[in-house]
């Protein structure tokens, strides 16, 4: 699979939610993304050279999991009376949507699994880690700083979930990571340099913590700095006091079996309603 792209090429995973929508991926090679959802959500990651598919529930044994993909050979921005001249539906004809064309789906030797539910609308992500993915998580591409992280999570079993969506005090936020633990939940930030030094994102951060917190969140925050030169000798220890304070990691919820760690040791919800 190597051979067929440059590792940086943009690789976008979608949800697909439905069997006719994937009909027309396999047979008629496109696929449409809502205009306003590319531009508030996809702004960094487009256009996508690659597309591939995030399957839910309604696809039985291939649930919650990525099995094929195909190459983006053009894009255009269309009417959806366009691509669906028969409906009948007058409220959503004049919608605009991103119709993207495919060459003929692949299939992936191994499919990449979700270890647990979850909310997924887009994962952009890169050729390179697309070919290496063994489960969603593998596929983030949001910073450095997250994937150091992530590398040494997976190397001490610590079963976490990237860039999870959940829902506070009526607000939606994005967890760098979240690890669910028997006596509660905790969520692990890595915050950059400069991003929440500012006034204004300090406060967004301290209504984002207390909202967490009130939904009975744990929540932690490394620097940039702690993650590069302290990941052991702090950041992991600090993890994973907190994991073994919380009673270990769940068992049955990130399909693993109780973790108990020794101090020390080592998102948008109803974007696709209406496709």
């Amino acid at each position: 699979m190597r051979a067929l792209s440059s590792d940086a090429e943009p690789v976008l995973v979608a949800i697909v939610n439905n069997i006719p929508d994937f009909s027309i991926a396999r047979d008629g090679h496109w696929y449409r993304i809502p205009v306003a959802s590319a531009e508030k959500w996809l702004k960094k990651s487009w256009p996508p050279r690659w597309l591939a598919f995030y399957q839910t529930k309604v696809f039985g044994p291939e649930a919650w999991s990525v099995r094929h993909y195909a190459r983006v050979t053009d894009i255009r921005k269309v009417y959806r009376w366009q691509i669906f001249p028969e409906e009948s539906q007058k409220s959503k004809r004049n919608k605009r949507y991103y119709q993207l064309f495919l060459e003929p789906l692949r299939q992936l030797p191994s499919p990449i699994f979700s270890r647990r539910w979850r909310r997924i609308v887009f994962i952009p992500t890169t050729w390179k880690k697309f070919v290496n993915a063994l489960e969603i998580n593998d596929l983030y591409n949001e910073s450095p700083l997250e994937d150091r992280l992530w590398a040494e999570f997976r190397r001490l079993k610590i079963q976490a979930e990237r860039q999870e969506f959940v829902t506070a005090n009526r607000c939606h936020y994005a967890l760098d990571f979240a690890i669910y633990c028997l006596n509660g939940k905790l969520d692990v930030e890595t915050d950059g340099d400069f991003w929440h030094v500012t006034p204004d994102s300090a406060r967004q951060d301290n209504i984002r913590d207390n909202n967490l917190k009130t939904e009975g969140w744990r929540v932690l925050r490394f620097t940039s700095r702690q993650v590069r030169e302290e990941m052991e000798s702090y950041c992991i220890g600090t993890i994973s006091e907190n994991i073994s304070r919380l009673g270990g990691i769940e068992k049955g919820r990130s399909g693993g079996e109780k973790i108990t760690l020794k101090p020390g040791g080592g998102r948008q919800l109803g974007l696709f309603d209406d496709i």
